[in-house]
């Protein structure tokens, strides 16, 4: 046999171990089940047995435990009954699922798992697990899910295994738990501690009750190729702030799982009033906190908040249990005093609304005008600010009306003295410099000749000038 080329090797290898690798949805189920665990049918009997032999003239205790816990103590019950080193369970049901184990004298001699499944002609057959692995934190086991699209039958379970690739080594057997609320099954992947994260892994997933099992396609994984996806947020609560009656501080804390000291998150959050239906997202939030500036006035709002690695690696958490908060009101506004019956609404017209209690309607409340709705624009609630509004404008109006009458006073008064001025001047009487000469009909036009005396010339001059004025 010619051996291949080296690099033609690992390719041969993968095709190879693909050619082994089961197809998805091949039968798995009972056939792999541990030697501890009994399988039994719904309404039928089973018989446990604590030892095969060495256990006569002793007597022989037995507990029953779900996920870690005691359940019950066998002794009494009115379908259990402990003979000899047996344990004899007639009519099973769902309940009954569990492990149970038998002691001697306070020493636990041997546990069993009970698995109660339901008729081949009862179970439905179960969905093939399409299983997709992440982990919550960079340091943190690997989690693999597979969500359902109906809820199982009663008595299904999951069974995981996972092994290195290209080794001889056995599987590692993990059993998975369904989460009602979430309707999935999820697995944890244990990670020992310095693990090397670039070795592939092999993960197998089946499927199986009553009416049989399914195997789900084998995922290859490493460590170091899983996403990130950190749980939800923590501690998320919404609070007002004083005297900003449309502002909301909302608050959240990291989740546990995840160490802010060696990586950050960045958030999203959402909110909407209960009235609305759909939500207003805020994104790339690096802080554990967020003020909401549009929030409507007297209404409660619905917030949400979720979580993904700060560079955006992996995928987002789910979101958070929903918090809830009302903006701050002023204690003074009428619509504090309506108390629950008081909201805000969109109306049809684009405009707001507000349901007013029905002892505010008086008699008319009895004819069936309770809980009516009056539109603000036509019956609006009064403010303190319009009051202070106008009475501001108002001041302001009669000081600029003092104003001018004080001044136009001034303007007045200084005209007044003007003009008694000019009329006082008015009655200076000029006086002239020499006597009065007569009139000049009786002034001959011609002076007889002779000898003026000095000065005679200035004079006559100067008569003729004030005369003419």
């Amino acid at each position: 046999m010619a051996r291949l080329p080296g690099p033609l090797l690992p390719a041969a290898l993968l095709l190879l171990a693909a050619a082994a690798a089961p197809a998805p949805g091949r039968p798995c189920g009972p056939a792999g089940l541990s030697q501890d665990t009994v399988l039994g049918r719904l309404g039928a009997n089973v018989t446990l047995t604590c030892q095969d032999e060495g256990l006569a003239n002793v007597t022989v205790s037995w507990k029953m435990e779900k996920w870690g816990t005691v359940a019950a103590v066998v002794g009494g019950h009115d379908r259990w009954l402990a003979e000899g080193n047996t344990l004899l369970l007639w009519q099973l049901r769902y309940e009954d699922s569990g492990r149970y184990s038998c002691y001697v004298g306070g020493r636990p001699l041997r546990s069993l798992r009970l698995l109660v499944e339901a008729p081949p002609c009862l179970a439905e057959p179960p969905e093939i697990p399409r299983v997709s692995c992440y982990r919550r934190s960079h340091d943190k086991d690997v989690l693999c899910e597979w969500p359902l699209q109906a809820k199982p039958s009663p008595g299904t379970r999951a069974m995981l295994w996972v092994k290195q690739r290209f080794a001889a080594e056995n599987a590692t057997e993990q059993r998975c738990r369904y989460f009602s609320k979430a309707r999935k099954f999820v697995c944890r992947v244990k990670v020992p501690p310095g693990a090397d994260d670039t070795k592939p892994l092999v993960v197998s997933t089946c499927v199986s009750n009553g009416a049989g099992g399914l195997a789900g396609e084998d995922r290859i994984i490493t460590l170091s190729s899983v996403s990130v996806k950190p749980d939800p947020p923590l501690n998320v609560t919404v609070e007002a702030l004083e005297k900003a009656p449309q502002q909301l501080r909302v608050n959240w804390s990291y989740p546990l799982s995840w160490d802010p000291r060696f990586y950050w998150l960045r958030f999203q959050v959402r909110y909407r009033p209960e009235p609305a239906e759909t939500f207003t997202e805020v994104e790339q939030v690096m802080t554990t906190w967020l003020d909401i500036r549009d929030a409507w006035r007297g209404t409660r709002h619905v917030v949400q908040v979720r979580a993904q690695e700060e560079f955006g690696h992996g995928a987002w958490s789910e979101w958070s249990q929903e918090a809830v908060g009302t903006p701050w009101t002023d204690p003074r506004d009428l619509t504090s005093e309506m108390g629950p019956f008081s909201s805000q609404f969109p109306m049809e017209d684009g405009t707001y609304g507000v349901t007013l209690p029905p002892e505010l309607f008086g008699e008319d409340a009895a004819d069936g005008a309770g809980g009516a709705v009056m539109e603000a624009s036509a019956h609006s609630v009064a403010s303190p600010y319009a009051f202070l509004v106008a009475g501001g404008s108002l001041l302001l109006g009669i000081a600029l009306f003092v104003g001018i009458m004080v001044r136009y006073k001034q303007t007045w008064r200084t005209g007044g003295q003007r003009g008694a001025k000019q009329e006082g001047e008015a009655q200076h009487v000029l006086v002239p410099l020499g006597p009065p000469s007569p009139p000049l009909s009786e002034t001959p036009l011609l002076s007889p000749p002779g000898p003026l005396a000095p000065g005679a010339l200035h004079v006559t001059n100067l008569d003729y000038f004030f005369s003419e004025q």
